[in-house]
C-alpha cells in the first residue's frame, strides 16, 4: 500500500557541503526537509518512489532508471565525493511498466546499455537531494524507485499514480512516494528567470490546495498560470496525488519560502481509509467540459483553421473555402497556425508574407502543414483531433529595421537574415524578456554563427484564439 506522500524541493544548495554559508538563508526548508525525513521514516517504508523533473524526460512516456543499484552524485555541483548508491526494485518496475501499458502510460527503462543514446542512467539531483535527507533520517539501504516524468495530460500522469498504487496493492510493498518539486522560478526579478506576477500566484494556489485537500483544484490549475510560473515539478505532484487515489488524505504544510527567486515547498501526505469513490472520473468530466467551453468560445479564424485540419486528418481532402468569404478572411495576409496538446506545442506552420490570394486559404494550408507537416512532430492522428487548442497569429507585413533597439520581445515578432537563412520568432513567448533573446534564438534556428553580419526585420502579430 501507499504508506506516505512527500514533496520534497532540490536545491542542490540545501546540501551543507554544497551550500555552505548561504545554507541559513534557507533555514525553513532545511528545517521541513529533516522533518518531512523523518517522517517518511517513520512509516518504515519498504520502498521510495521518486518522481524527478531532472532525469530523462520524454514528450510522451516517463521512463525509470533499470540498473540493478542505482547510483549517483553531486559531481556536477563540484562535489563527486558525495555519492549515493541503492538498491532497484526491478520486480515492481516491471509490474509498474505492465499496469502503465494497460492505461495507455509507456514506460521506457533507462540503463547503463543505453547511455550511447543521451540517457543518462545516474541519480540526477531532483532524487538526490531528498535522498540525502531521507538517508540522515535512517534510510540507507532502503530500495528505491527513479522515475522521470514525462509531458504528457494530467489525466495521463494522474493514471499513472494509481498504476503505482495498484503495483504496491499487488506486492504488498509499503510504499512512501516522494514528488521532487521545485515550485516557481519567477518569484523575483533577480532569479533564474524574470519576475512574473503569475510566479507568487502559483505558490499560494498550490501551496493552498494542499494544506486544504483540495486535490481536483490543484489538478485543474491552468496551463497558462503554470508556464507563467516557471515551475519545475507540477507533474511529480499530479503523480503523488494519482497513487493516493481514492483514500481520504490528511496534508501538512511543513514549510515554504522563496529566498533566491525559486520556491521552496516542503508537504507530507498521510492516506487514510478507503472512500467509495477516487476523483479520476472527475478529472475526465472536467476535461471534456473545458475543452467543450474552448470550443464555444473560438474565434472565426480559429474555428476555420481547425475545421482545415479536422477535414483533412478525418477524410484527406481539403474543407471547402466558404462563400461567400467571411469579411475577415478576405485580405491577402501572412499567418501562423500553432496547435497545442495538454499545454505543449503539437505543431506550428507559418508564412511571413502572404502567398495565396486571401487569409481563408492562408490559413487552410497552414493548419493542414501544422497537423501533418511540422517536422518537429508525428502528423496528428484522428484520436487527437479532440484535445487539440488552436491558435492563429495574422502577421503585419515586415519592415526592416536598423538596431536592436528597436525591437520590442512583447509588441514585435523578429526575423534574422543572413544571404538566404533566416531565422523568425513570434513576439510574446514564454521566456524571452529581451531583444538579445530574441536575435539570439533566432540566429539560433537559422543556423547563422555568431560575428555573422545579419540583418533584422520586426513584424507585428494579432493573436486569435
Amino acid at each position: 500500500m501507499i504508506v506516505y506522500g512527500a514533496v520534497f524541493p532540490h536545491p542542490p544548495m540545501i546540501i551543507p557541503a554544497i551550500g555552505g554559508a548561504q545554507i541559513k538563508e534557507v533555514r525553513a526548508t532545511v528545517e521541513g526537509m529533516t522533518r518531512l525525513a523523518s517522517r517518511v521514516a517513520d512509516y518504515s517504508p519498504d520502498l521510495l518512489v521518486f518522481i524527478t523533473p531532472h532525469g530523462n524526460v520524454y514528450s510522451d512516456a516517463v521512463s525509470a532508471l533499470a540498473d540493478s543499484r542505482l547510483e549517483g552524485d553531486f559531481g556536477r555541483f563540484g562535489h563527486r565525493q558525495l555519492k549515493y548508491s541503492h538498491p532497484n526494485d526491478l520486480e515492481y518496475l516491471e509490474r509498474l511498466r505492465g499496469k502503465a501499458e494497460d492505461r495507455n502510460v509507456i514506460v521506457v527503462p533507462v540503463d547503463r546499455g543505453r547511455d550511447e543514446q543521451g540517457l543518462d542512467p545516474s541519480l540526477d539531483h531532483g532524487v538526490l537531494v531528498p535522498l540525502h535527507y531521507l538517508e540522515a533520517a535512517g534510510l540507507m539501504e532502503i530500495p528505491i524507485l527513479a522515475i522521470s516524468f514525462g509531458f504528457l495530460s494530467v489525466e495521463l500522469l494522474y493514471s499513472f499514480g494509481m498504476a503505482i498504487a495498484q503495483v504496491a496493492e499487488e506486492l504488498g510493498r509499503r510504499v512512501a512516494v516522494i514528488a521532487s518539486s521545485d515550485m516557481s522560478h519567477r518569484l523575483k526579478e533577480e532569479g533564474p528567470y524574470s519576475y512574473h506576477p503569475d510566479g507568487p500566484r502559483f505558490d499560494r494556489e498550490v501551496k493552498d490546495c494542499i494544506a486544504g485537500g483540495e486535490i481536483i483544484r490543484l489538478l485543474e490549475l491552468p496551463d497558462e498560470l503554470r508556464e507563467n510560473a516557471g515551475e519545475c515539478g507540477f507533474r511529480s505532484l499530479v503523480i503523488m496525488m494519482g497513487a493516493l487515489d481514492g483514500r481520504k488524505i490528511m496534508p501538512e504544510v511543513l514549510s515554504y519560502e522563496g529566498p533566491f527567486g525559486v520556491g521552496y515547498l516542503t508537504a507530507g501526505i498521510e492516506p487514510g481509509e478507503k472512500t467509495e469513490a477516487g476523483i479520476f472520473e472527475q478529472l475526465i468530466e472536467g476535461k471534456t467540459e473545458r475543452q467543450s467551453r474552448l470550443r464555444q468560445q473560438e474565434s472565426p479564424l480559429v474555428q476555420w483553421a481547425r475545421k482545415s485540419l479536422e477535414t483533412y486528418v478525418n477524410t484527406g481532402k481539403r474543407a471547402k473555402i466558404p462563400e461567400p468569404l467571411p469579411e475577415e478572411l478576405k485580405n491577402a495576409a501572412a499567418a501562423f497556425v500553432s496547435l497545442k496538446k495538454d499545454g505543449q506545442l503539437r505543431g506550428c506552420i507559418g508564412t511571413l508574407e502572404p502567398v495565396r490570394p486571401h487569409l481563408a486559404l492562408e490559413i487552410r494550408e497552414n493548419a493542414i502543414d501544422a497537423g501533418t507537416e511540422d517536422p518537429r512532430f508525428l502528423p496528428v492522428e484522428p484520436a487527437e483531433l479532440d484535445e487539440l487548442v488552436y491558435s492563429v497569429d495574422v502577421l503585419s507585413p515586415p519592415e526592416p529595421i536598423a538596431e536592436i533597439t528597436q525591437l520590442d520581445p512583447l509588441k514585435y515578432g523578429v526575423i534574422v537574415s543572413s544571404g538566404s537563412r533566416r531565422g523568425v520568432l513570434l513576439p510574446d513567448l514564454e521566456g524571452i524578456d529581451t531583444p538579445q533573446q530574441q536575435v539570439e534564438i533566432a540566429r539560433q534556428k537559422a543556423g547563422i554563427r555568431p560575428g555573422e553580419k545579419i540583418r533584422l526585420q520586426r513584424f507585428e502579430v494579432r493573436r486569435f484564439k
